[in-house]
């Protein structure tokens, strides 16, 4: 009679596998399937997925894989390379949740990668593998990489150029060949600058430089001011900003004057926390993980000689980078991303000593904790797959299946960022709002944006961003196909007509109205419109 597997035998056979495994290969292959075989099951949220999801769209429809653009306008809030590996994924594999999720599942592989074969090379095997378990079973990180915004896919960036960097910097120092990782870390930090900006270079570059500083290699640190690797990193960064510049005046002032200095001092953005903020963020959002980092708070585990480079690396990693965002007031859960790596490194080095010393009772804490952190990922994405949301998705899906190209999409009173994206809308929307209200600047929120992306191209901007008046002037005028009114609930204040009007269809959050040619040709509004000239 076959024998049943028990609990112990599973356990023991798991934990064999976490700690003798060295496979890269197999390693990787995992943590794709892991983080990419739940990315697909819910709609886009709202605000940042349906943002970032509706600029891949725009892209993908319009073919202009340049510009960034939201509703039509340059959107230069962040550079290019999430929106073009995800209108690629788009191109490859079709207008789905998962594709547009793509940027951020790579970057959660490829980070949790990088960290396993820098881990198996300079420390171990199997705190090598600890450290990805620990790193993608953290909900936070699991999360991140099923979120399409850009916070994973700048987390996993820095984390490959800082593991890519102190690789170059050893090898350098015990005379091995590392021109080639060196070059290899300035196309990172290219990529980092395509993806976000400066901090791609400026956090993975003061990681390195704090790190050589306090090891006294002094020497070493003549390698960061390579001019090679920095004709690389421009060569590759620099050509997207000089186009942008040349073809959209003011455009350097907007996004390294305007988006890197004085929104990192400034004090009128949402989400003002204190200095604090991001320590408890980490300890709840890695649980069941966090609990475990008093493994490393002991004296005989920081004045190890033999393991203290690597772990003064990945202190000044984790330290630093927790600082530098914990500086301004405005602060957002993802920012925190880049810490995550160091973090898990931690925990993992901690269990290794552990399970040096009491192999079976740490085996088994770590299989338990590594249950439960699992079965908490699955969870929360389980639970909010199927939790109410704000998303178009099912309202779009059910009454305008029937959309065409010249149809025109109207948002009353808030702009609806995945609506685009989920009706295959092949024209920007008009947003009908009071635009010449001042507060509109002042505010950071989706009217923002638009009105920042409208000093880039004016003549787009005064013909989609309207008032109510506007819009039934242009309502009454339009000739080329149906007209689709989208609103939150009960909000018609802006135009007055369309409270009387029959909706086509409903959620709990929205209304949606549907006009044919026949129907503005007929429609009292514009029979008003023509007796009042």
């Amino acid at each position: 009679m076959r024998k049943i597997p028990t609990l112990t035998t599973m356990r023991s056979a798991l934990s064999s596998a976490l700690i003798n495994s060295s496979s890269a290969t197999k390693v990787i292959l995992i943590t794709a399937i892991w983080l990419a075989i739940t990315a697909g099951l819910r709609p886009l949220t709202l605000p940042d997925e349906g943002r970032y999801g509706g600029v891949v769209w725009e892209m993908f429809n319009s073919g202009n894989w340049l510009v960034p653009l939201l509703d039509g306008m340059p959107f230069f809030h962040k550079p290019p390379l999430f929106y073009w590996i995800s209108a690629c994924s788009v191109k490859l594999f079709g207008v789905t949740e998962w594709a547009i999720r793509i940027p951020s599942i790579l970057a959660g592989i490829l980070s949790a990668g990088g960290l396993f074969l820098f881990l198996r090379h300079y420390r171990s095997s199997m705190v090598a593998t600890l450290s990805v378990v620990i790193l993608v079973t953290q909900p936070i990180f699991f999360a991140g990489s099923q979120f399409a915004n850009l916070d994973m896919l700048v987390a996993g960036i820095i984390s490959l150029t800082i593991l890519s960097g102190a690789d170059a910097l050893i090898r350098l120092e015990n005379k091995l060949f590392y021109r080639l990782t060196l070059a290899r870390t300035f196309v990172l930090a290219a990529l980092g600058v395509l993806a976000k900006g400066l901090i791609g270079i400026v956090l993975p570059g003061a990681v390195i430089f704090v790190w050589l500083i306090w090891r006294r290699q002094w020497r070493s640190s003549t390698a960061l001011f390579w001019p090679l690797g920095w004709v690389a990193l421009l060569s590759i960064s620099a050509p997207w900003f000089l186009w942008m510049q040349h073809s959209f005046s003011g455009f350097f002032d907007y996004f390294f004057v305007y988006q890197h200095f004085k929104r990192f001092s400034e004090t009128g953005f949402n989400n003002q926390m204190p200095f604090w903020f991001y320590v408890p963020v980490v300890l709840i959002c890695a649980l069941p993980w966090s609990p475990w980092i008093w493994l490393t708070f002991n004296k005989r585990y920081w004045h190890d000689p033999e393991k203290g480079s690597l772990r003064s690396l990945m202190a000044i990693w984790l330290v630093l980078i927790l600082v530098f965002f914990s500086l301004p007031s405005s602060k957002l859960v993802g920012y925190i991303m880049p810490i995550l790596p160091p973090f898990a490194y931690f925990i993992a080095d901690g269990f290794a000593e552990w399970i040096e010393r009491e192999q079976t009772r740490a085996i088994s804490w770590f299989v338990r904790t590594t249950s439960v952190a699992v079965a908490t990922c699955l969870v929360g994405v389980i639970g909010v797959s199927v939790s109410e949301s704000l998303s178009a998705k099912d309202l779009v899906l059910s009454t305008m299946r029937n959309m065409k190209p010249e149809d025109q999409l109207v948002l009353l009173g808030k702009y609806q960022y995945d609506l685009a994206i989920y009706s295959r809308a092949s024209r920007p929307a008009w947003v009908v709002d009071n635009w010449s209200d001042p507060k509109v600047k002042k505010q950071d929120n989706w009217r923002k944006e638009l009105s920042d992306a409208a000093q880039f191209d004016r003549q787009i901007a005064e013909s989609n961003l309207i008032s109510g008046t506007q819009f039934t002037e242009k309502f009454c005028n339009y000739q080329s196909g149906t007209v689709w009114i989208w609103a939150e609930k009960g909000n018609t204040s802006l135009v007055s007509w369309l409270s009387l009007e029959s909706v086509a269809g409903k959620d709990k959050y929205h209304e949606l109205w549907r006009f044919t040619q026949d129907q503005i040709r007929t429609h009292p509004a514009c029979a008003d419109l023509k007796t009042s000239r």
